[in-house]
């Protein structure tokens, strides 16, 4: 019998102390937002290949939406991004200046290859203005998600 009143008697002395607090302070709680995923296009062709690049471009604004996104040109795609480069057109997209200045207006980074510069006999100077050199770092420190890859 006395082991109930044991029972008893600590559940009582462990609920006194909860008359004790002051519910009128909140707890503060902290809330951790998930990191957004990153979506990296890759555009390794140029004029040759217009819906391919214009595609690219394209789904790299749509993904800027909700994603963090990087845009990588290298191989013939550099050449998009050259200072001279043509305007690259197909009749179901915007073209590729209208399309590079807008990426740039809403934040994406846009980078070319340095070795594909070089390849192509070109240097950063040739690159249009907000177009950046690419370096290793660039491709994991534009998100804290996950990385998507597509490649145009």
């Amino acid at each position: 019998m006395r082991t109930p009143l044991i029972f008893i008697a600590v559940g009582i002395v462990s609920l006194s102390g909860f008359g004790c607090r002051d519910y009128d302070q909140q707890a503060e709680i902290e809330v951790i937002e998930p990191a957004r995923d990153g979506v990296f296009l890759h555009i390794s062709h140029g004029a040759e290949e217009p819906h391919r690049v214009l595609m690219g471009l394209k789904m790299a604004e749509l993904m800027a939406a909700d994603r963090d996104v990087l845009v990588y040109f290298d191989i013939t795609g550099i050449e998009v991004v050259l200072a001279d480069a043509e305007d690259i057109v197909h009749s179901e997209f915007p073209s590729s200046k209208a399309q590079l200045a807008k990426l740039l207006e809403i934040g994406v980074p846009l980078y070319a290859c340095p070795g594909c510069l070089k390849a192509a006999g070109k240097t950063p100077d040739d690159l249009a203005e907000g177009i950046q050199v690419a370096n290793k770092d660039a491709f994991f420190d534009f998100t804290d998600g996950r990385i998507l890859t597509l490649d145009y």
